[in-house]
């Protein structure tokens, strides 16, 4: 097992009714921004709950943070925090409302003169405005980590960010909230989540065992709860074993003193930054054609991984990889998202150009964990992906 830190400072406060101890856990003595989406919570009865928990602080509202947030609409919540002297921020919202937040935490406390440079330059954030969440949709884990995506459309970029100073100080997670949330994007958490998993465990063996089966049981769980989370959101115990899968597979536990690939997340944000399809759908478009592309590489996890998560046992170890790959691709379609780039767009001829030229743009030259997929392996997995 390779040397590793663990530093996972966030609180986490879970389970239904919790949303009340706001009133205690955000400070009373710093005026607060208060930041959300496009209003779901004024619809699901979070909003009311919120503001009952804040009636005795001092806060303002920034909402209409985008699915995948934006760079200029987060300027102009940096604005406010400027202005109003915001010492601390609560991010109502999924993955994106609180990427948008730790983006304006470490933006607020930039000194230099473009806050862009934070993610085209790669900057860690060791101290930035503190802040807590509630989380009202399973998916990414911003919850409980320090990493954060932001794109900015005019130049088609979707680039990830992150350091020490850039977890939650507390996060409430209510798994009430998932009956309110479209099966459009409960497929999507659950994708998201299982690949998250998938891009920390589907390497090379590593002597990582425990590390390993903490991987497999909550590949597993997701397997086991995707059907009744999707027939029934008000399911109060697949709700909440969602959530804390969605939590878990990316709060930092899993991946340390193992090597980790993250190539199909890194690929995958170009096709948000293009064409913007979700970022699950674009993980279950690269995903396959990543893992056929590396196949001798990962064969030997993969054939693991069929046999611990998918229970095949028959067969030689090369044709359980091969079942792997394929039952995977087929969870997600399940989950009713396509696997191909073709099913979301015809403009899809000369896009891995564009990939492997965005890529080397933004220095991302050796991805995988061998380092070995360049820009020109990437163009060749986007190609596999039509």
């Amino acid at each position: 097992m390779k040397n590793f830190e663990l530093y996972v400072p966030t609180k986490m406060i879970f389970g239904e009714g919790e949303i009340k101890k706001l009133a205690t856990e955000a400070p009373k003595d710093k005026k607060i921004l208060l930041l959300y989406g496009g209003g779901s919570i004024n619809n699901n009865g979070i909003y009311d709950q919120v503001i009952k928990a804040l009636k005795d602080h001092t806060f303002i509202e920034f909402s209409g943070i985008e699915a995948n947030p934006e760079y200029t609409t987060l300027l102009k919540a940096l604005e406010i925090i400027k202005k109003e002297n915001i010492g601390y921020m609560l991010a109502v919202g999924g993955g994106s409302v609180i990427d948008g937040t730790k983006f304006l935490a470490s933006a607020a406390l930039y000194n230099g003169d473009n806050p862009w440079d934070i993610l085209s330059k790669k900057i860690r954030t060791f101290k930035g405005l503190p802040f807590g969440t509630i989380l009202t949709l399973p998916a990414t884990g911003s919850e409980m980590n320090s990493g954060a995506v932001v794109s900015r459309s005019e130049t088609n970029e979707k680039l990830v960010m992150g350091g020490p100073g850039l977890f939650p100080e507390f996060s409430i997670c209510d798994p009430t909230v998932v009956r309110s949330i479209p099966k459009r994007q409960l497929a999507n958490g659950l994708a998201d989540a299982y690949t998250h998993v998938l891009e920390q465990y589907m390497t090379y063996p590593a002597d990582g065992p425990l590390q390993d089966r903490f991987s497999e049981g909550i590949l597993q769980t997701l397997l086991e709860i995707a059907p009744a989370v999707i027939e029934d959101p008000a399911n109060y115990k697949a709700a909440s074993n969602f959530m804390w899968c969605c939590t878990m597979a990316l709060n930092g536990y899993i991946q340390k003193g193992v090597p980790t690939d993250w190539s199909v997340h890194v690929i995958a944000h170009e096709l948000t930054a293009f064409y913007g399809i979700d970022h699950a759908r674009t993980l279950a478009i690269i995903l396959p054609s990543a893992y056929e592309k590396k196949f001798e590489q990962k064969k030997e996890k993969l054939a693991q991984y069929a046999e611990r998560v998918f229970n095949i046992t028959e067969g030689t170890l090369k044709e359980k990889a091969k079942s792997a790959i394929q039952r995977t691709e087929r969870f997600y379609q399940s989950l009713d998202i396509k696997t191909r780039l073709q099913d979301y767009t015809d403009d899809y001829e000369g896009f891995s150009l564009k990939v492997a030229n965005s890529l080397t743009e933004h220095g991302l030259t050796a991805l995988g964990e061998h380092k070995d997929i360049t820009p020109e392996v990437a163009a060749e997995i986007v190609k596999m992906s039509y």
